[in-house]
């Protein structure tokens, strides 16, 4: 349901995690972007995904923006390099920012 929206940005987040080497990462999305996918809360959306070694390790089951982004992430050869590799935690704020940040390298 969400994957044309989340394939806008895939490319962005996927260099984002890289820079993750220097510090955390924000990416701004466009909140016409929500809208036109059907999706509105005055509130905003807000989720946690926490990626350990190479798999989602939170409940996001009830939350289908957070869920498809994950999938979309965890199909993707280069991202699962990545996984592998290190551990991430991808949030969405109330203010549409997506913020990429790298927990620790995994052994």
């Amino acid at each position: 349901m969400y994957q044309q929206f989340w394939s806008k940005y895939i490319p962005v987040i996927k260099i984002l995690l890289k820079r993750t080497a220097v510090g955390d990462q924000i990416l701004d999305l466009n909140r016409v972007d929500f809208e036109h996918a059907g999706m509105t809360r005055k509130a905003g959306y807000r989720f946690d995904i926490e990626l350990v070694n190479g798999r989602v390790s939170n409940h996001i089951g009830g939350m289908p923006l957070a869920a498809e982004l994950a999938a979309i992430l965890l199909e993707d050869p280069a991202v699962q390099i990545l996984l592998t590799e290190h551990d991430f935690v991808i949030s969405l704020n109330t203010r549409y920012q997506l913020n990429i940040k790298r927990t620790r390298a995994t052994t």
